[in-house]
């Protein structure tokens, strides 16, 4: 006979916890998650009247539960919240009671400092390492964009600096009697300099009247837009970036670090866009190592790919006791052909033996300092090689970075058969979690405005990867073995620093 249910909505009468299975992830987290350390952190930052805020356990376990289920907007947190009893039982509300407001959890993100999140992740983290997950010794730092909540198409040009300044004290100057002394400005201009201005001016017009490419093509656009001349006034703290093979857009940087030892996220930070992988290396090593030596852990190698490749960055390196396997950026050279050095004189020598001795220092634009290597003028007059050597000068010269010796360590480091070891293990350690942040943990798009903002989606979205990996190990404990690999490891290390600094 066939069978047919027949629906009646009834009053339930049941406790949540039973029907939530042994199980279940969330069950799981409520049980391991303690984060009522939040209200002694949260109490400052409100008022002792007006009505009841949201509750800080409440708002920080409504975010995780975001980044655990991939749903970045906050109004449709809320509607997937309300129809799971797993995450209502993770959330304590019963399933007849109405979860907050979704503009109240916008609000409340933006109270809360970025040193809380902090605070939470190294709670986190510390449960990481009690349970054996993090070796500490070895840590992988790799950076990627990531898509800011601003379009391309709402760029404006800068204002030049010198008409703002002009204006204001023209203002100034009209409304000096009538101004109080504390009043706020009434608006924001966004400046650059009138030769920036001039130049990208000069350099549309000239793209406009010489196009590239098939009529029409819509290209133009994104081959005249600059951070020194345009900026998205939805998100100043956006910034212009483009990676090989794809269109410009407007991104965060985020930069992260992973223990190898099962891909626990140490380390993660926002930054502009528009800066240098290299430049965020000391800062992110500094953060590193810190957060390690708290849980009374040591890093000794740190691997990363060629964009942080940098000269003060091995030295900085090799100064705080850690080996960089960084490999050299493509155009180093660690011998000159023809012109072999002399250590102990610090001088070249030309391929007709005559000395090309160290003459001095010369600092870039931007800070780099190099050491300048020249023959004598009357050397080169009278060599029959001037020709093919030097056809339009009268002397030889050879620039050499400052860490030239510390580049050297690291060229043969790459080459050498551990150092193609890390550069496996690398590739295998940061760049899946990176994968996995952008597409399973609500990475691929910063959801929120300003710098400050995009660091605490980054810091949520590490805090739920590695919760998840945390409760997949079921919060066991180190095993011997593990204490004896990382003491193994701990003296091999110690060994070879020791080895280099007898070498210097």
């Amino acid at each position: 006979m066939q069978g047919r249910k027949d629906y009646t909505e009834k009053l339930f009468s049941f406790q949540l916890s039973s029907r939530v299975p042994k199980e279940n992830l969330y069950r799981k987290l409520r049980e391991t998650l303690d984060l009522s350390f939040l209200y002694k952190e949260t109490k400052e930052l409100y008022g002792k009247t007006g009505n009841p805020s949201i509750d800080p356990v409440v708002f920080f376990k409504l975010l995780l539960t975001g980044y655990l289920e991939n749903v970045t907007s906050d109004r449709k947190l809320v509607e997937h919240c309300s129809m799971r009893m797993d995450v209502l039982y993770f959330l304590g509300f019963d399933i007849d009671e109405e979860l907050p407001w979704h503009s109240t959890i916008s609000r409340t993100r933006q109270l809360y400092p970025a040193s809380l999140f902090e605070t939470l992740f190294n709670k986190v983290f510390t449960l990481c390492v009690n349970s054996g997950m993090v070796s500490g010794h070895t840590q992988a730092v790799d950076s990627a964009p990531i898509k800011a909540n601003a379009s391309m198409e709402s760029v404006v040009l800068k204002v030049p600096a010198s008409s703002i300044d002009n204006h204001l004290k023209k203002v100034e100057e009209e409304n000096q009697e009538g101004k109080k002394k504390n009043d706020p400005p009434t608006s924001v201009q966004i400046t650059a300099p009138e030769h920036h201005l001039r130049r990208v001016k000069k350099h549309q017009q000239n793209l406009l009247d010489n196009p590239v490419g098939a009529p029409g093509a819509a290209h133009e656009k994104a081959q005249l837009l600059s951070n020194k001349t345009y900026y998205n006034p939805h998100d100043p703290d956006a910034r212009i970036s483009v990676k090989p093979g794809k269109a410009r857009k407007l991104n965060y940087h985020c930069s992260m670090a992973v223990d190898t030892a099962e891909g626990v996220i140490s380390h993660i930070q926002a930054d502009f866009a528009d800066g240098r992988d290299s430049q965020y290396l000391p800062a992110i090593s500094m953060q590193v190592q810190n957060r390690l030596k708290k849980n009374e852990m040591v890093m000794t190698d740190l691997l990363a790919d060629a964009g942080y490749s940098n000269g003060s960055n091995y030295n900085f390196l090799e100064q705080r006791g850690i080996t960089g396997w960084i490999p050299v950026f493509g155009k180093y050279k660690p011998e000159i052909e023809g012109f072999p050095y002399n250590k102990e004189k610090d001088e070249y020598h030309c391929p007709m033996n005559k000395p090309l001795p160290f003459k001095g220092f010369h600092t870039n634009q931007d800070g780099t300092v190099l050491k300048i290597y020249r023959t004598a003028t009357k050397d080169c007059k009278t060599c029959p090689m001037k020709s093919t050597c030097v056809p339009n000068k009268t002397w030889r010269q050879i620039i050499r970075t400052i860490y030239d010796e510390q580049y050297l360590r690291a060229f043969s480091r790459q080459h050498s058969k551990r150092g193609r070891q890390m550069k496996k293990l690398r590739q295998s350690t940061v760049e899946p979690v990176f994968g996995s942040l952008t597409h399973y943990y609500g990475l691929r798009k910063i959801g929120v405005l300003g710098q400050a903002g995009a660091h605490k989606v980054m810091l949520m979205a590490a805090i739920a990867f590695n919760l998840k990996k945390y409760l997949k190990k079921g919060g066991r404990k180190p095993s011997q073995a593990f204490f004896e690999a990382v003491i193994d490891t701990l003296q091999r290390h110690l060994l070879a620093f020791s080895t280099i600094l007898a070498n210097q």
